[in-house]
């Protein structure tokens, strides 16, 4: 079956296959994280994006084979519930933006800035700073021969971007960087795995970023 990204907790996980890198997503935990284990299709390295909770079915979809990293997107408990089981079983190194870096478990190893990367195998992931939902929200961007696919975490979602709580200057911070960095040079199919629930595009989705700014969250 071709990959839909619809994933839901206490299920299996969906997986898609491509030419150098495969994605699997895991709905984890109560608030229904996304967690995605990336692996290399010529080395078999492996990166965690989110070790948000239940250890013991994460550690069913890393299996054997190595776990070079864990990226944590933001500060938020419920994105790192498991980070300290898995890097303490794996002994996986930790890459998180320094504005979160203190709100985290375990010390930062890697940290990563924008316009920086993160290494999967072969393959190379560039880190987009998004800056509004916390202090250093990242996002993770892989390009497949000219195909995007970006790891979001909280910062967009199908329907608007991550939580401000009301906030007038994180949202117009979010909504700049989203436009600036994401929707102003990103195209339309980008494929937008976000922290939660199910997965979009940005052409699903920049045609409402008028109606965002308008309503203000």
């Amino acid at each position: 079956m071709s990959y839909t990204g619809d994933v839901e907790v206490g299920g299996g996980p969906d997986v898609r296959e491509l030419p150098g890198l495969a994605i699997t997503k895991l709905a984890v935990g109560p608030y229904d994280n996304n967690a995605y284990l990336l692996r290399c299709t010529a080395t078999g390295e492996q990166v965690l994006i989110d070790a948000a909770a239940e250890p013991e079915r994460l550690f069913g979809l890393i299996g054997d084979g190595p776990l070079s990293r864990v990226v944590t997107t933001h500060r938020h408990q419920d994105h790192w519930g498991a980070l300290t089981a898995v890097i303490d079983a794996t002994h996986a190194r930790l890459v998180a933006h320094p504005d979160d870096a203190e709100a985290l478990p375990l010390p930062v190893t890697e940290p990563v800035e924008h316009g920086g990367t993160v290494r999967v195998g072969r393959s190379t992931l560039s880190v987009i700073h998004l800056r509004g939902h916390t202090p250093g929200s990242i996002a993770l961007r892989y390009d497949d021969d000219g195909t995007p696919h970006l790891f979001t975490g909280d910062s967009l979602f199908p329907g608007g971007p991550g939580n401000t709580w009301g906030d007038a200057t994180l949202f117009t911070r979010l909504m700049n960087d989203l436009e600036e960095r994401v929707f102003g040079t990103l195209p339309d199919a980008t494929w937008v795995y976000p922290g939660h629930g199910r997965d979009t595009t940005l052409g699903k989705e920049r045609p409402h970023l008028p109606e965002w700014r308008e309503r203000g969250w």
